[in-house]
């Protein structure tokens, strides 16, 4: 049985390394561990009916890709049992601006305000009327004492004015 004393070999030689990538996997050193034997089983079995080129290579491909269907029944269950919250923690995608994207918004909000300041007084009013305080052209009317169409007009002549001072990014 030379095949699985190979193996066998192999397993003994690597075992630790392997339990250690199948928990950077997993993050479970208990199913790391089941994972490295179901791993050597397999391969075991293999080496069995004929020998393996490659069999440490075969081994850690064995480990991954076990190691990567656990993760994915575990997500699966977590989203459709509700889960535990840290594998719940996992699935929510961090919404945190990069650096580079909170500088670029911030440079534009520099510029809208640039542009809002250049306004005449009554757009300047109409369009934070709007785009602040989320008043309707009815509303802005009313409280400006014009028409609507008046009120519409001044709202995309300061917003226009404002998209301008915005610089264009590939």
């Amino acid at each position: 049985m030379p095949g699985k004393n190979k193996a066998l070999g192999i397993y003994a030689a690597h075992r630790g390394e392997l339990v250690n990538y199948a928990n950077r996997i997993l993050d479970d050193h208990a199913r790391a561990e089941d994972v490295v034997q179901d791993a050597w089983e397999r391969i075991a079995a293999i080496e069995r009916k004929g020998a393996l080129a490659e069999p440490r290579r075969y081994l850690f491909r064995i480990v991954r890709n076990l190691a990567i269907d656990i993760s994915r029944v575990r997500k699966r269950e977590a989203r459709r049992d509700g889960g535990d919250i840290a594998d719940i923690a996992e699935l929510i995608p961090d919404e945190t601006p990069s650096a580079e994207t909170e500088m670029i918004a911030r440079d534009e909000l520099r510029c809208v305000l640039t542009g809002l300041e250049e306004l005449p007084e009554r757009t300047r009013l109409a369009l934070t009327l709007h785009a602040v305080e989320g008043l309707k052209l009815r509303e802005i009317a009313e409280r400006l004492g014009i028409s609507i169409g008046l009120a519409h007009a001044l709202v995309v002549e300061g917003k226009t004015h404002c998209a301008k001072r915005v610089p264009r990014r590939p």
